[in-house]
């Protein structure tokens, strides 16, 4: 029997350190995967997101063609604990590559992403979605104004990079609230910023260009 018992012990000691997955109060964190072979192996990730597809859309009122256009694809950035974290963007199919690319670039460049979690944590209020400073893709909403509402649109940390209406519309409220664009800030965005240089590389127009308003941290085809 105490055989038995030591054989056991050392077999639970073996499964634990070679067990990639841990526990920490954050969530869940692993060991770096080989997409992204230029960090060191001792690296980790902290899952900000970990829904299925099905999940992601769980409640949203869009149209099935036009849930059928999207894409769950996993992202990595450096969050604002300085750790690198894994998100995931809900977005239009036709979009997915090219963020999958631009994600490689801002976790490469060290600009700082404070999570990236689809809409549906929020209860589809992407006002909700913004006030957490969160980045997404799809919300579904009135399609003749917003490309959100097929996922052919990206808003990068919102918080840190808020709409502000231009002169002669500047009666209408700035969003997020209480929100303040200070571009010393890792994770704002502006001009020279090469974030936004990546996303215009990749053929997006950037929401700091829109007629009535800096939507800064709005990107979209």
């Amino acid at each position: 029997m105490r055989k038995i018992l030591i054989i056991t012990f050392l077999s639970t000691i073996i499964f634990l350190s070679c067990n990639p997955f841990k526990k920490e109060a954050k969530g869940v964190i692993f060991s770096q995967t080989s997409e992204y072979d230029s960090l060191s192996d001792n690296d980790t990730i902290i899952i900000d997101s970990h829904y299925t597809f099905e999940e992601s859309v769980a409640g949203s009122i869009a149209p099935l063609e036009i849930i059928n256009q999207l894409e769950l694809i996993d992202v990595q950035y450096y969050s604002t604990d300085g750790k690198i974290h894994q998100g995931q963007i809900l977005t239009n199919k036709t979009l997915a590559n090219d963020l999958k690319e631009i994600f490689k670039f801002i976790l490469k460049s060290g600009f700082e992403v404070e999570h990236a979690i689809p809409v549906v944590k929020y209860g589809w209020y992407d006002d909700l979605s913004m006030q957490a400073n969160n980045t997404y893709s799809f919300c579904y909403r009135n399609m003749n104004f917003s490309k959100h509402a097929t996922g052919m649109a990206i808003d990068i940390n919102p918080f840190l990079n808020p709409v502000i209406w231009k002169d002669g519309y500047d009666y209408r409220q700035n969003k997020p609230e209480q929100a303040r664009r200070d571009t010393t800030v890792n994770g704002t965005l502006y001009e020279s910023q090469p974030v936004v240089q990546e996303f215009i590389k990749h053929g997006f127009f950037w929401g700091h260009n829109f007629k009535m308003k800096f939507d800064d941290h709005h990107f979209e085809k």
